[in-house]
């Protein structure tokens, strides 16, 4: 048997530790003002994986039910890439991710020179990562009470400031817990009420991955959210209070060809690995010239860009503000996946591709009192949420966004 060293034994330990952490987080001290006391509430529940069509697809009907009496979009399109801590993190903040940082689920910081990683504890809970202002956020500064039963940043305290309720991400507390302690936030005297309320379903996504969009996993998963949200939307109800539901998933999900898969030499700059992307870093101009003609030379089933030759539609290379961005930026073409750094069971279901293709699309739904009923809109730009959801809440947007509010006005009661 390989010995393990007495480092790695206390960092695998530790991980473990937090991802089996199930307490609630509170910052004690915090309350509504009088003003946000008398605000609306919104819940924003994403699902993940959740591909544009699945709804239909599957059979989902508390979700089909619950948009036909107010709104469902034809599709949402993510940002690019198509990933989940890019796209969740787009969702709050209303900035591409090129804008916000969190360009991928891993990437190089040449300014720090380290990476981040979405396993990293220590990364995800680093709040100097984060750019922008996520929603959470923007209501704590201006004294609205919020919660999150995980989001992509919530667990970091992003200028300093974290939801006044909260979980770190793991996947042990059965889906009747979670919903019961959204129950109870609701449920608390209004000055402590959170009015932002995010939550979030892993299962779809994991069901996608290994079984790929058109398996019986995924409908089983399907149908365990919709009837998870059905329980969720019910209890809520009963409390009687104007509460919206706001319902988005981060992207699609794709079959991929799992026996023809995309081997890459090494060149010898640094990399960062994605079966749908792959990045390569290094300040040697010769060694990246020479690895970006190569790889150029040999496209096949994928394409080669350097980072200020993106397509200009992903607002990506060419808008790298904080200089995460490889140098070259290789992306296979739709159904292919490059091989794995190290050996690994190998997905059936891949997302991150171009955002333009048709199965990269998310969802969108939306109910409650904030909203118009029975309407019925085109496919719009992830982005476009987060003014949507400040302005429901009476939040005054405090910085410049990617988002512009007159996208999803139309849905609002009143406009």
């Amino acid at each position: 048997m390989k010995h393990i060293s007495l480092v790695m034994l206390i960092t695998l330990s530790t991980y473990f530790a937090f991802a089996q952490d199930t307490t609630q987080h509170i910052i004690q001290g915090r309350t509504n003002s009088k003003e946000q006391e008398a605000k609306p509430y919104v819940i924003m529940i994403s699902i993940d994986g959740f591909r544009y069509d699945y709804a239909e697809k599957y059979q989902a009907k508390n979700l089909l039910e619950l948009s036909g009496q107010g709104v469902k979009a034809t599709a949402m399109q993510p940002s690019y890439p198509s990933l989940t801590f890019p796209n969740h993190y787009t969702l709050v903040t209303g900035l591409y991710p090129s804008h916000h940082g969190l360009v991928d689920n891993t990437f190089y910081d040449r300014t720090r020179k380290q990476t981040y990683e979405m396993k990293n504890r220590d990364a995800v809970e680093d709040g100097t990562w984060y750019g922008g202002t996520p929603l959470w956020v923007l209501a704590e500064q201006q004294h609205m009470v919020s919660a999150s039963y995980f989001w992509v940043g919530s667990e970091s305290p992003i200028q300093n400031i974290r939801p006044t309720y909260s979980y770190r991400y793991q996947e042990k507390t059965g889906i009747d817990d979670r919903i019961q302690s959204v129950v109870n936030w609701l449920k608390l005297p209004a000055a402590q009420r959170p009015h932002l309320i995010t939550f979030y379903f892993p299962e779809v996504d994991h069901a996608g991955h290994s079984y790929g969009p058109e398996s019986e996993q995924v409908k089983q998963q399907v149908q365990f959210v919709d009837e998870s949200i059905g329980k969720m939307v019910k209890a809520v109800n009963a409390l009687n209070l104007p509460v919206s539901f706001i319902v988005v998933s981060d992207h699609g999900m794709s079959a991929v060809d799992t026996v023809n898969i995309i081997r890459l030499k090494d060149m010898g700059l640094k990399m960062s690995w994605g079966g749908e992307r792959t990045m390569f870093y290094s300040d040697d101009t010769v060694k990246v010239n020479e690895a970006y003609a190569y790889y150029k030379s040999h496209e096949e089933h994928f394409r080669a860009y350097k980072r200020n030759e993106t397509p200009l539609r992903w607002h990506y290379g060419t808008e790298d503000k904080y200089n995460r961005i490889g140098d070259i930026i290789l992306v296979p073409d739709a159904g292919y996946v490059f091989a794995q750094t190290k050996p690994m069971k190998q997905h059936i279901g891949h997302h991150g591709f171009d955002n333009n293709l048709t199965e990269m699309n998310a969802v969108f739904m939306a109910w409650g009192p904030a909203f118009k009923e029975h309407q019925r809109i085109g496919t719009f730009a992830n982005i476009h949420v987060y003014p949507l959801v400040a302005e429901i809440l009476g939040l005054k947007i405090t910085e410049p966004v990617d988002g512009r509010p007159e996208v999803l006005q139309p849905v609002l009661k009143g406009r």
